[in-house]
Order: C-alpha cells, then structure tokens, then sequence
C-alpha cells in the first residue's frame, strides 16, 4: 500500500519478530486466522523451519519484513533486544517501517524504554502499543492468551483483529506502557501466590498431610489461585517441572514490578522479599530452569521435598 494509506486490520499483513517459545505458537495463531504472517528472528533457521512448518515468510531483513508490514509484532526477552530491533541495529524496523504501521511490543518489558520507542516510531508516522501476555505456552498455543494492551485507542481498534487470533480476553489498561507494568504486576502476584502455596505446603507435609489433598482442599477453600490450580499437581508435585516459562524471566519480570514501584515512590516489603527468592532461586539453579522450579529453593530452606504420596494400596 502507498505512503499512510491503512489497511483493513482484518487484511493486515503482520511481521512477527520472534518465534520462540512463545513467539513461535502466537505466530502460528496467525497464520490459521488468515493472515499473511512475515517472521524474522535472530536464528535464521528458525524464522525458515516456522515457514515449512507453519506457514507465511520469512525475509531476509528486518527492514524487509517492516514494508511489508501494516502491523509488527516484536515477541522478545528483554527490552534491550526490543530497542535493537525497533531502532538502534543497522537493520532494524524503523528502517523499514512505512508510515501508518501499528508496531505491537508483545514482550515484557520496561514500561519507561518502551513509551520511549513509542515517540521515536511516532516520530516516523507508525503507532506503537504494548501488548504483553499471559497464560503461558499452553494458552499460546491454542490462542486463548490474557492480553493486556496499553496506547492509543484508534490504534488498538486497528489492531484488535491481530490480537483476537492469538488472545481471548484483551483488556485495555491505559497509555502506552501501562501494558507491560501490568503484566509485571500479574507476575509479581502470581510469584508470591506460588511462593506462599509451597510453604504452605511444606508446613502441611511435615505436619502430615498429603500435599496431593492440601492441593485438593486450597482448590475447593479461599487458598485457591493459579498455581494451586495449574501448577503445583502438575509441575511440582509430579517432579516434571515443565510449565514452560523461565525462571529468568520470571526474575526480569519481578524486577520490572520493583522499578515501577521505585519510579512511583510505592513501599514494597512484601515484593521485594519475592524478588530475593525469585534471584536466590535463580542463583541456586543457574540459566534455563523453569520458574516453577523456585519450589526447590524453598524445599531447600525447609530441609524436605514435595511429592505427592504414593497411592494406598488395596
């Protein structure tokens, strides 16, 4: 399409930067809506399997992939990566991007660096919002993410049709940036949720009880949350420790949660005591553990394990 004319979000052809854990099943999501899908990512031979696998294309530049592109999804692990690809590399999106695009910032990121990238696409005729997500590989897969989405309301309409194939709930949250401070915060929540349960949960193992039904019971009681319901039987107690979400970027998360809470003068006992479990776990088993391994660490200073008990024999 010529210089700033817009085309129908529903017709968008949409880049997608990063296919990777996550990134790879949200694109997917796409490409069974309809749409035209161009996916880069800094692993070539990834960008090229998605195509043979999935479906759409893969250009060989970022710079290609952004005109020819209405809509640009950046799906990656740090802010930093983020600001590379959108604007310092030699080959980045902004040297691509053609006036009217709607650049989506998926990742989680820093809610300050992202409202900056904001103004520089601005600056070149494109709109930028952040659209983090949750709900895990799981949800990804089969598109029924939470999507938190923070900009310009004229831009979120256009988009809306791109974020409807990969979620099924997307909540607005405010101006740009306000996206990726919220998903920080869920994450935070949800870190001290699972902390907590695996205390609880040693306390009753050691007391006694049968982790497996202290689940059952924290389900069915007023304890209930996310990881009592779809990780502690599933991941901790089963020892597969697979919920497909890092530890470390659990901890860049929390630690999103933390600087927002320094930046807005707020008092955070309770997160910063998460944030030094999150980094102690982290410690304790190096790069690539899954979060939901942070149980250990616990284990560890309780001095006993989690497992379910063994099935009464008739």
């Amino acid at each position: 399409m010529e210089g700033g004319e817009r085309a129908p979000a529903g017709n968008a052809t949409v880049g997608f930067v990063g296919v990777g854990n996550m990134g790879w099943p949200m694109a997917a999501c796409l490409v069974r809506a309809g749409f035209t899908v161009n996916v880069c990512d800094s692993r070539r031979e990834v960008a090229n399997n998605f195509v043979q696998q999935v479906g759409g294309f893969a250009p060989d530049s970022l710079r290609e992939m952004a005109a020819a592109s209405d809509v640009i999804i950046t799906m990656l692990p740090t802010s930093a990566i983020v600001e590379r690809v959108v604007a310092t590399a030699e080959d980045s999106i902004l040297a691509g991007m053609k006036p009217g695009a709607i650049v989506v910032e998926m990742s989680s990121g820093v809610p300050s660096v992202t409202q900056m990238l904001a103004t520089r696409v601005a600056e070149l005729g494109g709109t930028l919002i952040d659209a983090p997500v949750s709900g895990g590989v799981p949800r990804a897969r089969t598109g029924e993410l939470a999507i938190m989405v923070g900009g310009e309301a004229a831009a979120i309409d256009r988009a809306m049709p791109v974020l409807q194939a990969m979620g099924t709930t997307v909540l607005r949250t405010g101006a740009v940036g306000s996206g990726q401070a919220m998903k920080a915060l869920n994450n935070l929540v949800s870190t001290g949720g699972f902390l907590i349960g695996i205390e609880a949960l040693l306390i009753g193992s050691r007391f006694g009880l049968d982790p497996s039904v202290m689940v059952d019971v924290l389900n069915a009681a007023t304890g209930m949350n996310n990881s009592t319901q779809r990780k502690f039987k599933q991941f901790v107690l089963s020892r597969s420790f697979a919920a497909g979400f890092s530890l470390d970027l659990l901890a860049k998360d929390v630690s999103i949660a933390l600087q927002v809470g320094r930046e807005t003068g707020t008092a955070t006992p309770l997160s910063a005591l998460c944030k030094e479990l999150v980094a102690g776990a982290a410690a304790m088993l190096g790069p690539g553990a899954d979060h939901t391994e942070m149980a250990k660490l616990c284990e560890k200073l309780a001095g006993s394990e989690l497992m379910a008990a063994e099935p009464a024999k008739s």
